[in-house]
């Protein structure tokens, strides 16, 4: 059982102070078990994998858990830095606050996208989940960035090249688990 609950990091009257007090550079997510709290991402899915019972989403193959480590990495670096800020939040988010895209931001955030993407396929190859044929969190983790970032109509375009990214979109969206926590843009 948990508590799935939003935060408006935008809301125009700033950043909640009680949210601020989990997490003090003012970022999402945070999450609360017993009396540990925890922020960034990273520590948060692998405590939730090992404390929880459940299939183990880290590989224990040396080689597959680097690779795992490696596709969190690229997400941190660069999916979530270039196709969700730069991209979704410039693109999508500014205009609904009435506020202009920052091009700059917006073009270089469009030359990584592609990279990042090309990257993703080509590690992805023929393998059904990014670490080979089960579920790992680099497909968890990539999973929320994907979703906003495919609300942006050109960064959509660019998916549908990697035939099988949108295979592995199909997949990965048919989980229950994310459906039942799939963010709202």
């Amino acid at each position: 059982m948990y508590d799935l609950v939003p935060v408006d990091i935008f809301a125009t009257d700033g950043i909640p102070a009680s949210h601020l007090a989990r997490h003090p550079f003012g970022k999402i997510p945070v999450f609360q078990h017993g009396d540990l709290d925890l922020y960034q991402t990273g520590a948060i899915t692998r405590y939730v994998d090992e404390a929880f019972d459940g299939p183990a989403l880290q590989p224990t193959d040396t080689k597959a858990r680097a690779r795992m480590n490696q596709i969190i990495s690229i997400a941190d670096g660069y999916v979530y830095p270039h196709l969700v800020w730069g991209l979704y939040v410039e693109c999508m988010e500014k205009p609904t606050r009435g506020e202009v895209p920052d091009a700059d931001r917006v073009e270089k955030a469009r030359g990584v996208a592609r990279i990042s993407l090309d990257v993703l396929a080509s590690l992805l190859s023929a393998q059904r989940w990014m670490c080979g044929d089960r579920l790992t969190l680099a497909d968890l983790y990539l999973a929320p960035m994907i979703a906003y970032a495919l609300e942006v109509p050109e960064l959509r375009e660019m998916f549908a090249e990697h035939r099988n990214l949108v295979d592995w979109w199909k997949r990965v969206t048919a989980l229950d688990s994310f459906r039942e926590t799939q963010p709202a843009p």
